[in-house]
């Protein structure tokens, strides 16, 4: 164990404080973290963005504690309540394997021999590669599951690294915070910063007997950052191909003999079947070409031989399918299943192709193709049972990479292009309106620029709850994010601009940074390119740099927050201009640099004091004030000056409390206050504005502001020798 007072020791709280910031009792470590390192050091310190610099400020903060009893009893009382990340403590499983598995025992031999070779400081990595369709994947879930009791008790790990394409691949971090969410992490607990998360994870495996399965690999430098040499942490990767740079045993799956591609569609039909077929048997296993995908689709046309040759080229004959004898086997049964659809479930099957949905429901397809969603949940379900789509949960679907291509050219080749980006339009029409009314449902307080916006706010919400709407966001997530992207590229700013401000619920309240941050910077992409002096450039500039923020990515931020308030003054919009000078001075509290700060919300404060009687924005500027007042007091805290802080604060609480009675607001104030009493040598003063803070948070359910509350108290008993 550290002595509290080692560099080490220091240097570990510091880093433990940074990492939990994604939830409101992080942020608030971390800037009473500031405030105290002021006072230690005697003077402003910039908060460390990096290892290098979080070395050098444990280093002033431990040069000044190991002279100093006081500094050292203060620092002590911080270090022993100070959040960090959250535990990981949940037994994960794999999706289920499939029902008939056939063969692939040498492939097997090998996965379970580097699951167990000595551990000597390498990795244990196995590479399952193959071309699509013939089951890598089915491979590794299958042994995977064949040998969770046995060999990996501590859980087994799976996440789909949606790697077909650059452009669909996920980034590590996001991958990281999936497996940190199925090993027992709340999500506000996970680090918002990359190298927090990727440490986080190998401290969360590092005594576990875990598998982890990376499906749908794209490159060596995706994987990477996922692995740990943990040395009961056992990682399967499954890719296409084999992937350069990747240290690994490579496990190369190749095409089933025709033994068990016989034993496959006896397995999947019967054994009198498979022998009544026996005349084409031998046709049928040359085009299948040992791919179990292939042989799955031709099962059920076995009681069928002439629709299996295609002697019966089925309702789409008319549309003269190109062959695809050239294209594999999985192209050519795709195309054998496509010919036998009938023409509505058809047009549903290509046109869906046109962007890279991640799963798509009944609603969405009903929008796209002009049918009713009953119709259209028909065909989906249809599609599924025909192997044409793969099921995503109990109303969604996706395509199989594969699959999507065969799907997209026919579309080009049969619906043509002015087709093709009708169907796209509709489908974004349908994600737009659906997301701003979810948006309206979720923030009900909250307001957004542009027509749907206007229009849908006069509708009733068809949500129980802002929790209700909340979720459905979260469940559309990724399809509103490939909206945005299809709106841009269609030329349709309007669209973007809405549909970002739509997905600010799911930065505020759901923490989705990583993966919302593609959408947000094609929104301010956009912006710049048609609307560079606007409102709108304000807000998607803003937005952006927000979620930047989160993810604790400064010198990024700033620059869109500049962006943003320049956008807002140029269009003479002073409320916006203030938000976005407010935001960079939140900014500066993040880094520590009070003064900044401080002169930032004096800043915003005086272009409120433009809005006159009757302009936009008048009715918020009680509020507006209030915030501002609570936040210079949190700079003033960190500059040590702590009677001007109480008085900026008091102000602040007398309107959150008694004009406007925000509990949650009322709250915030209140632990400001007792931070402050603290800082400046009043611990006994700070407990009673804990336990009204608590008592205001009460019905508020706010779980991370309670446990704050709670380590508060403990250093405050502790400085109050109590």
């Amino acid at each position: 164990m550290l002595e509290p007072m080692s560099l080490a020791a220091i240097a570990a709280v510091l880093s433990a404080v940074g990492a939990g910031m994604a939830n409101e009792a992080g942020k608030w470590a971390w800037e009473s973290a500031g405030g105290l390192v002021r006072r230690i050091v005697g003077q402003e310190v910039t908060a460390p963005a990096g290892p290098a610099e979080l070395t050098a400020v444990a280093e002033r903060i431990h040069e000044v504690v190991r002279t100093d009893p006081a500094l050292a009893r203060a620092w002590e009382a911080f270090a022993r309540t100070a959040p960090g990340p959250g535990t990981a403590d949940a037994v994960p499983t794999l999706p289920p394997s499939i029902r008939f598995f056939t063969d692939r025992q040498e492939a097997m031999k090998l996965l379970a021999r580097e699951a167990v070779r000595t551990a000597d400081g390498r990795p244990r990595v196995a590479l399952i590669h193959g071309p699509e369709g013939i089951g890598t994947s089915a491979l590794a879930i299958h042994w995977g599951c064949r040998e969770a009791g046995r060999l990996f008790p501590g859980g087994q790990l799976y996440a789909d690294l949606r790697g077909a394409s650059a452009s669909t691949a996920l980034d590590a971090s996001t991958v990281l915070r999936s497996l940190l969410v199925q090993l027992g992490m709340a999500r506000d607990d996970i680090p918002p910063d990359a190298a927090d998360r990727r440490e986080c994870f190998r401290r969360a495996v590092a005594s576990r007997r875990l598998l982890v399965v990376l499906d749908h690999a794209q490159s060596a430098a995706q994987v990477r950052p996922l692995l740990t040499a943990a040395p009961d942490v056992f990682t399967v990767v499954v890719a296409p191909r084999p992937l350069r740079g990747l240290d690994a045993l490579p496990i190369p799956v190749g095409p089933l003999s025709d033994k068990d591609a016989r034993r496959l569609l006896t397995d999947l039909t019967d054994r009198e079947t498979v022998a009544a077929a026996r005349a084409v048997l031998p046709r049928v296993l040359e085009r299948c070409a040992g791919s179990p995908y292939a042989l799955r689709a031709a099962a059920p046309q076995l009681a069928e031989p002439h629709r299996l040759l295609g002697q019966d080229p089925g309702p789409n004959r008319r549309e003269e399918a190109p062959t695809v004898s050239d294209n594999g086997p999985v192209r050519a049964a795709v195309e054998g299943l496509y010919r036998e659809l009938e023409p509505a479930a058809a047009k549903v099957y290509r046109l869906m192709s046109l962007r890279e949905w991640p799963a798509f429901g009944p609603a969405a397809v009903a929008a796209t193709v002009s049918l009713p969603e009953a119709e259209a949940a028909r065909i989906l379900g249809e599609l599924v049972d025909r192997g044409l789509l793969e099921s995503v949960d109990a109303d969604r679907c996706r395509y199989r990479p594969v699959v999507r291509g065969h799907a997209e050219e026919t579309a080009v080749r049969v619906d043509g292009i002015p087709a093709y980006s009708a169907a796209v339009q509709r489908t974004v029409d349908w994600y737009l309106r659906f997301a701003v009314r979810a948006r309206l449902a979720a923030l009900p307080g909250g307001w957004g620029i542009g027509p749907l916006y206007e229009e849908l706010a006069r509708d009733p919400s068809p949500y129980g709850n802002e929790g209700e709407a909340l979720s459905a966001l979260v469940a559309e997530l990724g399809n509103l994010v490939q909206a945005v992207h299809a709106a841009e590229e269609f030329g349709r700013p309007e669209a973007v601009y809405q549909l970002c401000q739509a997905l600010w619920p799911l930065q505020l309240k759901a923490g989705y940074h990583d993966e919302l941050l593609p959408a947000l910077r094609a929104g301010a992409r956009v912006a710049d390119a048609h609307d560079p002096v606007s409102r709108m450039a304000g807000r998607t500039h803003l937005l952006l740099a927000l979620d930047l923020m989160e993810l604790r990515r400064y010198e990024e931020a700033e620059p869109e927050l500049t962006a943003a308030a320049q956008a807002e003054e140029r269009s003479g919009h002073l409320r916006g201009h203030a938000s976005c000078v407010e935001s960079l001075g939140l900014l500066r509290l993040r880094q520590w640099r009070f003064q900044e700060a401080y002169d930032r919300f004096d800043e915003a404060a005086a272009i409120l004091d433009g809005i006159g009687a009757g302009d936009e924005g008048e009715r918020d500027l009680p509020r507006a004030r209030a915030l501002l007042d609570r936040h210079r007091g949190r700079a003033l805290r960190g500059l040590g000056s702590y009677a001007e802080a109480h008085e900026r604060l008091a102000v602040a609480l007398v309107f959150f409390r008694d004009v406007a009675q925000e509990p949650y607001n009322t709250a915030r104030t209140l632990t400001d206050l007792a931070e402050t009493c603290l800082a400046e040598g009043d611990p006994r003063g700070a407990l009673p504005l804990i336990d009204e803070a608590a008592a205001a948070l009460d019905a508020e359910k706010a779980a991370y502001h309670l446990a704050h509350l709670r380590a508060l108290r403990e250093r405050c008993l502790n400085a109050a020798g109590e």
